[in-house]
Formats: C-alpha cells, structure tokens, sequence
C-alpha cells in the first residue's frame, strides 16, 4: 500500500524535450499496405509520427532532452546527485544508458543511476525516484528522463503511431528555482499482458483491443480516480490534464469518463503530429503543458506503462522561469517516404 505524502522540498528546475524533425504521415503507411488512410487517421486522432534520423536512439535524444533542461535550470551539472532514464528501446541490451548520459552531460561521477524499464511509464518511474531522494535528503537535484525510438512490426497496427521523442525533468529542492513544485504522487500497478517484447524478438506483440479496456482504462481511469480520492480533489480542481497518448482517442476518451473537459487536455494532445513517443509521451505532453500555463496552475499527470500500470502526479505552476515554447520547435519538420522511413528505422539498408 502506497502511502499519501505531501512532498514539500522537490519541483521542477528545468525540463527539456527533444522530438526529431522527420514525420511520416499515417496516409503513407497506410498506402503502403492498400489501406484507408484518411480513416485510420480518423480513428486514432493521428495524422503523422515522429521519426528518429539513422544515427538517433534512445541516448542521443536522451542527451539533447536532457541539455535543454539543464540549461533551463541554470546549474553546475555536477550538483546533479541521480540520473534515471527509462525506455524500452535502450542502445544496448547490457550497458547501462543512463551513465553514459551522466558523461555527456558533465555530471561526474559522484550520483545515483539506473537504466528503468516499464513501458512507457519508465520516465515518470524515473520522476517518482529522483523526487522521492530529494525529499529524504539524499541528493539536491535530479534528472528523469523517457526516451524512445519505438520499433513496430511492419504493417502491424502500432506502426501508424510508435514515434521517437524525449522528455527529461530537472527536479531541485532550492524553492527559489522551482518552475512547478511536486506535491502528490501515486501508482497503479497490476501483472496486465497487453504489451511485451522478449529479449530475443524485434518487435514487441500487444493484445490487441484488449489493450484498450482492461489495460490502459484500467489503470489510466482507475489510477487517476485512486490519486484522487487520496489527495481529496476533483477535475475541477485542476487546470490541466495529461495522460499517457498511445493515439488520442484514448486520452480524450479517458477525460471524458473522469469528468475532464476538452479545455484541459487541449495543450496535452500532441500526439496528433508526433505520434506516441512510448516513454516519452508523457514528459513531451507535460512539457507543452507548462510552456503554456500560467503561475498557481494546477496540473494532474497520469503516465501508463504496459504490463500494466500507471503514476498519477499533482503539480502546481510556480511564475520565474523561461519557457521552451515546444509547439515552435514542432514546426520545423521534413516528411519522409516509406522507403526512407524503413532506412530511418534500421529496417533497411
């Protein structure tokens, strides 16, 4: 059982994206396979995905997102006391990422690290561990990061949507430098195979629809309802909403039965011209979110990570700090043709 704490000495300094500049549109895969483009498009609320360049991965973007935030946050990098980052798609099967982000970034050597794998909640994983040493006292700041270049079967339904972005954090115990202090943080977990990917196979398989009901409503819908009912909050107590984006009709779908409006997703849904970036879907979403909020916004984050489970997160927007502005970087981008979407992603030389 997870016990509700009021964090009081952790928020955010600083937080960086980094979301290639190639798109594929959902209507150029679909032609490739004699499909409908236009509906599969509808359906999902996608209308292209974010592809990562031949010599991009999970550590490259990771180390541009990551660059950002700590530029954002104005400090030494070796005041850095934990770097995290989570992923399914890590460069190596043994050797951890994490510590070579650590090298790029100038960190040194003194800090806590460790490569997570959850799905797509691996990053807020990352989020609830770096909070939770800085509020015991064991470091000052830390740095959480989801990273994907997400693999997809060719012509399998994820490959409409499994895109390539990442998302970091900088959180910090100084009050002074918060952008937006961490109050409340909770999970929701349960052994749910709706998505999986063993060691030895290239793609991952997923169940299907099945992924839908008993998987992502579940623990989105029910983990949201939970941190809820702990921290004694309704929907109309918050300003805007994030969840987890593997397409936008669920995201749109799960506001709905929770009883959030249209208005406070509105800045969450990138998943329309990124697609879903896996483990950085949510830390991207959350990003956009705090690009356009203004001071005492409030700010409830629910991730969903395969397998299944979900972190739901209480955020409160603090004024002083410069903003990224995500959707102008968004603009600046290059479409790509399927023959050269294979090459991007290693399915071709």
């Amino acid at each position: 059982m997870i016990k509700l704490k009021k964090f009081t000495k952790v928020g955010i300094v600083g937080y960086g994206v980094y979301v290639p500049q190639f798109r594929i549109l959902v209507n150029t895969i679909a032609k490739t396979w004699d499909k409908d483009g236009e509906s599969i498009s509808l359906a999902l609320g996608v209308k292209q995905k974010a592809v990562a360049n031949m010599d991009e991965d999970c550590l490259t973007m990771a180390v541009g997102a990551s660059w950002q935030a700590l530029q954002m946050a104005k400090i030494n990098p070796q005041k850095i006391g934990a770097c995290f980052v989570g992923s399914e798609s890590f460069p190596y099967a043994v050797k951890p990422t994490s510590t070579v982000l650590a090298e790029a970034l100038g960190i040194g050597n003194d800090y806590f690290s460790a490569d997570l794998q959850f799905a797509c909640k691996a990053g807020t994983a990352g989020v609830q561990i770096v909070a939770s040493m800085i509020e015991a006292g064991l470091i000052d700041y830390g740095l959480a990061v989801g990273s994907d270049k997400s693999q997809s079967k060719p012509n399998d339904a994820l490959e409409f949507t499994a895109a390539s972005a990442a998302g970091a954090l900088i959180l910090g115990s100084n009050k002074k430098d918060w952008l937006a202090s961490l109050d409340y943080t909770s999970s929701l977990s349960s052994d749910t195979p709706d998505f999986w990917r063993r060691s030895t196979q290239e793609y991952p398989s997923h169940a299907g629809r099945f992924t839908g009901k008993p998987a992502y409503f579940k623990h989105v819908v029910g983990g949201t309802k939970l941190f809820l009912a702990k921290i004694n909050k309704s929907p109309k107590d918050f300003d805007y909403v994030v969840f987890h984006s593997p397409n936008k009709k669920f995201p749109v779908k799960a506001a709905k039965m929770l009883g959030f409006t249209t208005e406070q997703l509105k800045y969450s849904l990138l998943v329309e011209n990124i697609g879903n970036p896996y483990s950085a879907s949510s830390l991207v979403s959350l990003a956009n979110v705090l690009d356009n909020s203004s001071k005492n916004a409030k700010i409830l984050v629910t991730s969903y990570g395969s397998g299944a489970g979900s972190d739901s997160f209480s955020f409160t927007r603090l004024s002083g700090q410069a903003k990224q502005k995500l959707t102008a970087n968004l603009k600046d981008v290059q479409e790509l043709d399927y023959g050269q979407y294979l090459r991007f992603m290693g399915v071709v030389r």
